[in-house]
């Protein structure tokens, strides 16, 4: 495992970086640069976020046996200029290109999948932010706060019926949920409703999509019969995504459970393969995606083992940048007390 890590670590010593931020996309061999659009071929600070995470929770296994390897991520982790994408009113971007500069212009507001891209840049040893951000710009989104019940479920955050499912995996495959509050929301209790409803839908079925049901659900962002997209219960054309249901075993364990039997047990001849799961897969006509998407195929492994024993929650928690970040935000956790 450390001579993965090591492997891994050495190619991102080497691959682009813009401000210390990597691009979204990576050429898997050289490192270069693939823009993911015609302006985004810069630094995305968001996927640099999940990456980073991922790395200081790396740290943690390896700092005691591998020192060098922790201090190159240190240097990885310490060299993300996470303050030169602050604009001038406070507000934190989301990329920066070196021939377009910031005109995207897209500011990181919430509720999404980015709160902990907020709490990273709160917690940067070498280029912090404070809470400036935080507070004028991610609490005061369109979509942050709701406070509105859907199948008898009240949902604290985010849009309406509370959106893809990865809003409540990819900020909290390092970050502990449980316990986790600030002056917004109790973020378990958040992602436990946002599960819930997301499966009361599919049960509920509104567009009679053939093939829903308790063990058939999950809806969110990921390949389909058309390319791309951020499958919701507002935006439902039939496609359920494994990694959705799959992703929410800390949350729903054993709704999690039944989806992985339905789809392992009753689907597995056209969904499972050597790579796991296809990405997607749409019961009602058949369509089964070609694909497997590690940012899909991830969350589900690491979900399963915090739900089994919590491993990567207590690896990146035990960061202390990672609680003095938190407290800058203002967080309670029963975690802090020993991390700060």
């Amino acid at each position: 495992m450390i001579a993965q890590i090591r492997r891994l670590v050495g190619f991102l010593e080497r691959a682009d970086r813009f401000h210390g931020a990597f691009p979204h996309f990576l050429h898997g061999t050289t490192g270069k640069v693939i823009p993911f659009s015609e302006k985004d071929d810069g630094g995305d600070l968001v996927e640099t976020s999940f990456l980073i995470a991922g790395l200081l929770a790396a740290r943690s296994f390896v700092e005691g046996e591998a020192p060098d390897l922790a201090a190159a991520i240190d240097r990885l982790w310490h060299g993300v200029e996470w303050d030169h994408f602050v604009r001038a009113d406070g507000a934190l971007l989301w990329h920066w290109s070196p021939r377009h500069g910031f005109a995207i212009d897209l500011p990181i507001t919430g509720w999404n999948e980015c709160l902990i891209t907020h709490i990273l840049a709160a917690a940067s040893p070498s280029h912090g932010i404070g809470r400036r951000a935080y507070d004028s710009s991610w609490v005061t989104g369109n979509d942050f706060r709701n406070g509105r019940s859907w199948h008898g479920i009240e949902l604290p955050l985010g849009p309406e019926k509370g959106g893809p499912l990865f809003f409540s995996h990819y900020s909290f495959l390092g970050l502990d949920p449980r316990g986790l509050t600030d002056s917004h929301a109790d973020y378990f209790v958040q992602n436990v409703a946002h599960t819930r409803i997301n499966h009361a839908h599919c049960v509920e079925n509104p567009h009679h999509h053939a093939g829903y049901g308790p063990a058939c659900w999950g809806l969110t962002a990921s390949d389909d019969p058309n390319g791309y997209d951020a499958h919701a219960p507002t935006n439902d054309s039939g496609v359920i995504t494994p990694t959705a249901a799959l992703s929410a075993f800390p949350y729903a364990p054993d709704l999690a459970m039944a989806a992985l039997r339905h789809f392992y047990d009753d689907r597995g001849d056209a969904i499972w393969r050597d790579l796991g799961f296809a990405d997607a897969f749409h019961p009602g006509t058949g369509w089964v995606a070609e694909s497997h998407l590690a940012i899909d195929q991830g969350p589900i492994v690491v979900m399963i083992e915090n739900f089994r024993s919590g491993l990567l929650w207590d690896l990146f928690m035990a960061c202390p940048e990672v609680g003095r970040g938190l407290a800058t935000l203002g967080f309670s956790s029963k975690r802090l007390g020993g991390m700060v």
